[in-house]
């Protein structure tokens, strides 16, 4: 089923409504704009085809979880202020996103000027797609660009509620992840490779099931791997298990032999007696002598050298999730090491799932090396569970 597209629509001189995605780490202090802008850049193609289209460019976004609130520290004008310095064009960010000075603020805007309307989530109506709140919206444009990929699970106001009431299409950021992951899905490069991380086996079981009759290679780092290693019958010290998903990995692991699949564990882990960036004491230990009161916070050096050594044999890798705690600087190095062999393989198509993976991704500065990076997290990751999201669904078909 292909989506009307920005290219399908008039937008000529009409008044556009963009949901984009601006949600940025913003609670760890304003820098974080600038050291992780991926999804403004990602939304630039979208809004410039607009202006030169000679639209009335209105974005509009949710920031934080404000709960239907103002809150001030996540007004937007700041986000706002960055996307002015990509475009090198002026961005007008009002204090809210609908009512009267909003309508006021649209109608006088000039050809080709670009508005950013107030944290949709400051209005209840946005998370309870109110229909109230959607035609309010939807009121002060001629046009809908739905160019939120990150939200596209989500059944708001502003991602499903507004394409009732006017002309809508995907915009170049939503078709361009479409596109990518589809790809990935229906017809990869063989052989292929998913390399998961994170915290839960529980955020990834539906992907694992939707996508394993397609893998050659399994490599599982991260919070993950210390589940699939109780599975596998190692101790995993002080570490977090998923005891009620214990029996899903075993499945896994027999699956996967069963099939053929070559199923990579950790072989070695970096461990710490305090889950903290700066513990009492830090080791690198084999999987089989981890101590009962320590954590794993990472994949060791031999087993970050050894997936790398195994993805080099694939043409398409997926990628979701860190090996470690990423955050914490002591426990990136595993990341890091398998991050960077991916950004040098040629070849290879390379699509890494949004949320920490992306931030991980651009912490590295290897984005412009990979050849999608989704800017959605948990979107990408029901996208690659085989469910339809509810903002693309909504889009009328081409």
């Amino acid at each position: 089923m292909v989506k009307r597209a920005l290219t399908d629509i008039d937008v000529k001189e009409k008044k556009v409504l963009v949901r984009v995605d601006f949600n940025l780490p913003i609670e760890q202090g304003i820098d974080i704009i600038r050291d992780y802008d991926h999804r403004l850049r990602s939304t630039l193609p979208t809004i410039e085809y607009l202006i030169g289209q000679s639209s009335k460019v209105i974005l509009c976004s949710h920031l934080g979880r404000p709960k239907g609130q103002i809150v001030e520290n996540l007004r937007l004008a700041p986000i706002g202020d960055r996307l002015s310095e990509l475009l090198k064009l002026p961005v007008t960010s009002l204090e809210d996103c609908v009512g009267t000075h909003v309508h006021k603020s649209v109608e006088n805007m000039d050809f080709g000027d670009i508005i950013l309307l107030e944290n949709l989530r400051f209005h209840p109506g946005e998370e309870k797609n109110d229909q109230g709140f959607a035609k309010q919206l939807s009121e002060i444009a001629d046009v809908f660009v739905m160019d939120a990929f990150g939200v596209s699970h989500r059944p708001h106001a502003s991602v499903v509620g507004v394409t009732e009431y006017i002309p809508s299409a995907m915009g170049v950021l939503v078709e361009k992840e479409i596109e990518a992951m589809t790809q990935v899905l229906d017809n990869p490069k063989q052989p292929l490779a998913v390399l998961m991380g994170g915290a839960k086996v529980s955020d990834k079981i539906l992907v694992l099931e939707h996508l394993l009759d397609r893998l050659s290679q399994l490599l599982i780092g991260g919070g993950m791997a210390v589940t699939f290693l109780r599975a596998a019958g190692y101790g995993t010290g002080a570490s977090k298990v998923e005891e009620d998903r214990l029996h899903f990995a075993q499945n896994i692991l027999e699956v996967a032999q069963t099939r053929g699949i070559a199923v990579h564990l950790p072989q070695d882990v970096v461990i710490a007696n305090k889950f903290d960036n700066d513990p009492d004491e830090i080791r690198t230990v084999p999987v089989d002598r981890i101590p009962d009161d320590w954590f794993v916070m990472d994949i060791g050096p031999s087993s970050a050298q050894e997936f790398a050594q195994n993805l080099k044999q694939c043409k398409t890798i997926i990628w979701n999730g860190p090996m470690g705690v990423f955050e914490m600087d002591n426990f990136s190095h595993g990341t890091r090491s398998v991050g960077k062999a991916i950004a040098e393989l040629s070849g290879v198509t390379t699509v890494v799932g949004g949320g920490s993976t992306a931030e991980a991704a651009e912490t590295l500065g290897i984005i412009d090396k990979l050849t999608h990076v989704s800017t959605g997290g948990g979107a990408s990751l029901e996208f690659l569970e085989g469910k339809e999201l509810p903002g693309i669904a909504a889009l009328p078909d081409k």
